[in-house]
């Protein structure tokens, strides 16, 4: 069955109505009275709803969205395929979030758990299959899905339609929201997990925050540290892939897309929309930049800091980052420097 989603919907709304909560212009002759029913990302998107672009790195995506309108600087209105209107704003993410305000006026205040009267801590909606056990003090929220042999610790809270796997162990003190889990996962002591990311629209008048709608997805085999926090996507899903293993003490941003089987080691933090391929390792308090692909296989040493795209099978290191051979000898060539006697000539290390 379809899972029915964390957040209510309001609209659809006419594309005027939608360009007018943006304080967008719509182009002369554009469809202004089609119905809109919801804002996607640009590879999403289709005749029934609005996207936006605000970062030159997806231009290749908006030449073959299928959305109805797109929220997009004048500068590039011409770039926006056939079929698809150009609303233009000199600031399309400040506009998208405001059309997403429309579309869910109650996205930056998520549903509680809800505990029911009955017994103050599993809410009677909720699905708990036989063989799964609730300590003490654990909280099951409305419409939210526990599976057999899953363990919910005392003082986890397990929010609105929140769906649990089988096997799973969820520590004390976790909280899950927006969140959907697999089979055989371990979440440690006080992990955060699905509560919305940092997206502000920034500007001069004040920085206006942008609802966060995804969701994240943790697949089976999974096992993610004490305090760690992973928040949910803004339009599409954050994932952490089947397999990977998590650290304590990692951020992780909204869109992150982690591959099978990675590793991160604790302390690291992952910039939004990044995402990693399969079997990548990331050092102890090693980071990455947003809107980043790291190719499987990728190492990342401890300490590094990658502010670009790593090939496949690559072993980084650095801040900022770089090919492990190349930082290596840069360190190398700055410790002669540092012993190097004052007046020394470059080449006379004696």
């Amino acid at each position: 069955m379809e899972h029915p989603g964390f957040f209510h919907r309001a609209g659809p709304f006419r594309l005027r109505e939608v360009a007018a909560a943006a304080g967008a212009e719509l182009p002369a002759g554009a469809a202004d009275d089609a119905w809109i029913e919801d804002v996607r990302p640009l590879d999403l998107a289709d005749h029934r709803h609005v996207t936006f672009l605000d970062n030159r790195k997806y231009v290749a995506q908006l030449a073959v969205t299928r959305a109805a309108a797109c929220l997009i600087v004048p500068q590039l209105a011409d770039k926006v395929p056939a079929g698809t209107s150009a609303i233009t704003t000199p600031t399309p993410y400040r506009g998208f979030a405001q059309a997403l305000f429309l579309f869910y006026p109650d996205a930056n205040r998520p549903l509680t758990a809800e505990a029911g009267a009955e017994d103050g801590l599993v809410h009677p909606t909720a699905r708990i299959e036989a063989g799964a056990r609730i300590e003490p003090g654990a909280v099951v929220g409305r419409e939210a899905e526990v599976g057999r042999g899953t363990i919910i610790a005392a003082g986890a809270v397990v929010g609105y339609r929140v769906s649990i796997g089988r096997d799973c162990f969820i520590g004390p003190h976790v909280s899950l929201t927006n969140t959907l889990v697999g089979d055989r996962v371990v979440v440690h002591a006080g992990a955060r997990i699905g509560q919305d990311g940092f997206g502000f629209a920034m500007g001069a008048g004040g920085h206006l925050k942008v609802p966060q709608i995804g969701r994240v997805i943790v697949q089976n085999d999974v096992e993610i540290g004490a305090n760690t926090t992973i928040d949910r996507g803004a339009l599409k899903d954050t994932v952490v892939g089947e397999g990977t293993k998590i650290d304590n003490l990692v951020q992780i941003g909204h869109n992150v897309v982690i591959g099978r089987h990675c590793v991160i080691v604790s302390h690291v933090g992952i910039s939004g929309s990044t995402e990693l391929g399969d079997y990548v390792v990331m050092g102890g308090q090693s980071g990455c930049a947003g809107h980043l692909k790291i190719g499987s296989g990728a190492q990342i040493a401890a300490g590094g800091g990658v502010i670009e795209d790593v090939p496949a099978g690559a072993k980084w290191g650095g801040a900022p980052a770089k090919p492990l051979g190349q930082w290596a000898r840069e360190v190398a060539a700055i410790r002669r420097l540092g012993q190097r006697k004052p007046g020394a000539a470059p080449d006379d290390e004696t």
